[in-house]
């Protein structure tokens, strides 16, 4: 008798706790739509699918012009009289105008009106693109390297603008409908590059993009809905605020490494495998075409990642985001110097390593973005220049390791960025990431 009315009395107890949990819940849900948490429903806000586009394919073809010259460091360093051993720093300046432009133009977007700094922006990487088409020495080509990165900082106004005009509970999705045409011009620059190289010149490759470059800023122009933040803050106090930002949140700290071991190892592959087909199968500029094509296929984790970040998949796939590059490294070494076979194991590589870096690159705008629309500007700079800075280290070194020990020292490095990352996702104990 005793124990049957202590169980009745448990199981009312639990009812009880229930139903105030379930209360506590809609109050607090109630409350936070009245006041406008970032992280619930947002009432009011769309975005067409035709805006959705025009941020894509914006977004893909100014982030396109900092892998153009990726592929032709053989040509541009005999043009211009580059050393080989120094040959990276073609990709590595570039990468780090644009995470000059990320650290000290972006943050900005918090300030200004968008549309504005967006079209302000473009026209310095359209400088950069002019001059480059026209460089004759090395002095004024690498000048002009560094100002094609500093105006593609204006893709990382976009993305962030696109995530803010989202609805929250669509904001992953659409962040990665985003960043396939973001991933789609980094993955179909190189092959780009090296087919319009094959038929003209390296030259023609920047002219071109100049022209293009013009044509977007004058669509966004006339298409683009303007966005005024209400800012806080002067810019000198935001751009101090960078550092202590990075030290005191932990979510954007480790999105932001992990990001960057991957996109070095990425940078590292792609600036050192079109020598290697050069030199190893003597591949010409458009077989190189070819092979770039190749990685273009793993763009299709980018929005499937968005999907299932929404769904709280998050932190289990960033894991296994960095052991799949990892295995592209190590899959490069089967059957290696076979031929046909072998070109066709790179190709594999290179799709899981694109798969890699892309899907991990929307996981970690998903989570950084989730921590709040007023400093969404700043946070987004943060992330993707802490990120380029490993690919800008990924690529001088890449340049350095296989102009003295060749594929095998470039890929010992390019497998062990991913790897370290990894020991350093194990130790994530209470930080959520989702």
């Amino acid at each position: 008798m005793k124990q049957e009315m202590k169980q009745e009395m448990k199981q009312e107890m639990k009812q009880e706790m229930k139903h105030e949990m379930k209360h506590e819940m809609n109050n607090e849900k109630k409350y936070k739509m009245k006041n406008g948490n970032v992280n619930d429903m947002k009432d009011g806000k769309k975005i067409s699918m035709g805006l959705i586009l025009l941020f894509a394919i914006s977004c893909g073809l100014i982030v396109a012009n900092l892998y153009y010259a990726q592929p032709l460091v053989g040509p541009i360093s005999a043009d211009t009289g580059i050393k080989a051993s120094t040959a990276g720093f073609i990709v590595t300046l570039t990468q780090l105008g644009y995470a000059a432009g990320l650290l000290f133009l972006v943050p900005l977007s918090d300030l200004l009106e968008n549309k504005s700094l967006i079209i302000s922006v473009l026209i310095i990487a359209i400088l950069g693109l002019i001059n480059a088409s026209l460089a004759q020495n090395s002095y004024i080509f690498l000048g002009a390297t560094v100002l094609i990165g500093l105006g593609s900082a204006a893709a990382q106004i976009l993305v962030p603008l696109a995530a803010y005009l989202a609805p929250a509970q669509q904001r992953g999705q659409i962040v990665g409908n985003v960043m396939s045409g973001l991933l789609l011009g980094i993955m179909l620059a190189r092959p780009v590059s090296s087919l319009i190289t094959g038929i003209w010149n390296w030259h023609v490759v920047f002219f071109l993009s100049a022209f293009i470059m013009v044509i977007v800023t004058i669509l966004l122009f006339f298409l683009l809905p303007k966005r005024k933040p209400t800012p806080k803050d002067t810019y000198p106090v935001i751009i101090k605020s960078l550092w202590q930002l990075y030290k005191t949140t932990p979510v954007l700290r480790r999105r932001s490494l992990y990001q960057a071991a991957l996109f070095g190892s990425f940078s590292l592959f792609w600036t050192v495998v079109p020598l290697y087909l050069a030199q190893h199968f003597h591949f010409s500029q458009k077989e190189i075409a070819v092979f770039g094509f190749a990685g273009v296929a793993g763009a299709v984790a980018a929005p499937i990642a968005g999907r299932l970040a929404d769904k709280g998949w998050t932190k289990k796939l960033t894991g296994f985001a960095l052991l799949l590059a990892s295995m592209a490294y190590a899959l490069t070494h089967v059957l290696q110097n076979s031929g046909r076979a072998s070109v066709i194991i790179f190709c594999i590589a290179a799709i899981l390593l694109d798969m890699a870096v892309s899907g991990n690159l929307v996981l970690g705008q998903q989570a950084v973005y989730a921590l709040g629309d007023e400093i969404r500007g700043r946070v987004n700079g943060v992330f993707m220049a802490v990120f380029f800075l490993g690919g800008a280290l990924g690529s001088s070194l890449g340049g350095w390791s296989y102009a003295y020990g060749e594929w095998r020292a470039a890929s010992f490095i390019g497998f062990s960025l991913p790897v370290l990352a990894f020991l350093y996702y194990l130790t994530e104990r209470k930080i959520k990431l989702d």
